[in-house]
């Protein structure tokens, strides 16, 4: 569908209720003991032509009072009245919530609102959101990943030996103890169990600065990482950009970057190999298409970041350097694992590769 105008040829009619409903689901492999459960904002959009859509915001330990705030008490009163087509509203949301901030917990916001949107829509056309952006590709790959730098040397290995047996080709370990000979000790292990053939991306979360992610990364090059991801604050593309300069290990950032204007300054700063744009935190699906257009007009490998439901439907999406999208998938940390889910999921995954269900819409509804 066009994303530069209004098209209300499937009768979809205007917003005319908007529901928030914030959800806390504990994981079963809590993230740290300062996050031991995520937080899920279910929105619901009803509209004048009687259509339902149900989409979500989402932010794993920070910041839930704050999106059901936002779109109770800035985004409500904005979009009832207006038509419900998700890329016609978001830059005119956008742009009423700016002087708020243009990211961060606007975006998280808007992504309900969004996804909401775009999942109406596909309820009322009988399409799923892959069919709606128009699929490239029947199955998409998955990697394993974990928020596991807590873990024990023994728990890092177990986690390993799983994702061998699930048939992942690729894995994603956290980075970044206060003595590089530990993390050293935890990847040589972690690279033991998936041998040398299997892909080994490793995670810093911001926790380095330039000098340390340069001995850092110097002494664990050995291992072969396919990536590193996000070494340094994610606000700070020029040290991405001389950091770069100084490994050859691939750089990946995107997760904490908000709009597509600051995925261009990654690009063209040179910050960076790989983006990662998180559906819920750039604002939806409206805006994901956008850095992912930019992606591929910039030759530069997009993979989503986290929520396989509706990343791995993305991922079928997507084309140019794009074409090959990994999917993310966090053990027993996706909305079916964790029970949330009220219908049958959106995708399924098969060892090591996803595929659509079919269902219409986003295809998330939570219990």
């Amino acid at each position: 569908m066009s994303a530069d105008r209004a098209d209300d040829s499937l009768g979809l009619g205007s917003i005319a209720t908007l529901t928030v409903r914030p959800i806390v689901a504990e994981l079963s492999r809590p993230w740290g003991a300062d996050v031991p459960s995520i937080t899920v904002i279910e929105v619901t959009i009803g509209t004048s032509a009687g259509h339902t859509g149900y989409g979500f915001s989402w932010t794993p330990s920070i910041g839930a009072a704050s999106v059901v705030g936002m779109l109770e008490n800035d985004i409500r009163g904005f979009v009832i009245g207006r038509e419900a087509d998700a890329p016609a509203l978001w830059p005119r949301l956008w742009k009423h919530l700016h002087e708020a901030g243009s990211g961060g917990v606007t975006t998280i916001a808007m992504a309900g609102v969004d996804l909401a949107l775009w999942d109406l829509r596909g309820r009322v056309a009988g399409r799923s959101l892959t069919e709606l952006i128009g699929a490239h590709r029947d199955s998409a790959e998955v990697y394993g990943s974990g928020v596991n730098l807590h873990y024990s040397l023994a728990e890092l290995v177990a986690q390993a030996e799983r994702w061998v047996a699930r048939g992942f080709n690729a894995v994603k370990v956290k980075v970044g103890k206060p003595d590089v000979a530990e993390d050293a000790d935890r990847i040589a292990a972690v690279r033991e169990v998936i041998g040398p053939d299997r892909r080994l991306m490793i995670d810093a979360n911001q926790r380095w600065d330039l000098r340390l992610a340069t001995e850092a990364l110097d002494a664990l090059r050995e291992f072969d990482p396919a990536w590193i991801e996000e070494p340094l604050l994610a606000d700070d593309l020029p040290a991405h950009a001389e950091l770069r300069r100084r490994i050859d290990i691939p750089i990946a950032i995107g997760e904490n970057l908000h709009t597509i204007y600051r995925f261009r300054d990654a690009i063209d700063l040179g910050a960076c190999d790989i983006v990662q744009p998180n559906v819920v935190r750039v604002g939806g699906v409206t805006p994901f298409l956008g850095i992912a257009a930019l992606a591929a007009e910039r030759s530069i490998p997009l993979h989503p970041h986290l929520l396989p439901e509706i990343s791995g439907q993305l991922a079928l999406s997507i084309d140019g350097a794009s074409a090959s999208a990994l999917v993310e998938d966090v053990e027993d940390a996706s909305f079916e694992a964790l029970g949330l889910l009220a219908e049958p999921s959106p995708v399924r995954i098969e060892g090591n590769r996803l595929f659509s269900t079919g269902r219409t819409g986003v295809g998330i509804r939570f219990a």
